[in-house]
């Protein structure tokens, strides 16, 4: 069950690290990533010994979030583009495990709790290995975009 990632969520190459939804339910979403070696900055992270930014690897949580909140946000009726993901909070990051380039990996979020508009969520990514990468834990508001 793949979902295009790009029908879900606005971020878009080269600020887009999720491939693909492959499972979702009422409370959580999982989505694969592959990281390419042609990526640009591998060049500078670090050049001869390239490793994935663990920035990198907690936006691809947080667009995986994302994912999850367009998709209740269209089941709860809402049209696609209505409205946005905004990071409101990040706390309890732990880094486990380096991501090389070539690796893949599989995101999982799950909703903790919403409430006064925000939603409470927590991630982790491991390797398709089963190799623990990371956890963190962050809250999420839906807001519709004021007009230009």
């Amino acid at each position: 069950m793949s979902l295009k990632i790009t029908d879900l969520i606005p971020h878009r190459p080269p600020f887009l690290f999720v491939d693909e939804v492959v499972e979702h339910d009422t409370n959580t979403l999982t989505a694969r990533r592959i990281w390419r070696t042609e990526e640009d900055f591998y060049n500078g992270h670090y050049p001869g010994s390239p490793i994935t930014p663990g920035v990198l690897l907690c936006e691809a949580v947080f667009q995986a979030g994302a994912a999850y909140m367009s998709l209740q946000a269209q089941a709860a009726g809402v049209a696609p583009g209505e409205g946005v993901p905004l990071l409101a909070k990040i706390s309890d990051v732990r880094f486990r495990n380096p991501v090389f380039p070539g690796d893949e990996i599989l995101i999982e979020v799950v909703k903790k709790e919403s409430l006064g508009g925000f939603t409470m969520m927590a991630g982790n990514v491991r390797k398709t290995d089963g190799t623990r990468v990371l956890n963190v834990s962050y809250s999420v508001a839906w807001k519709t975009p004021e007009p230009k």
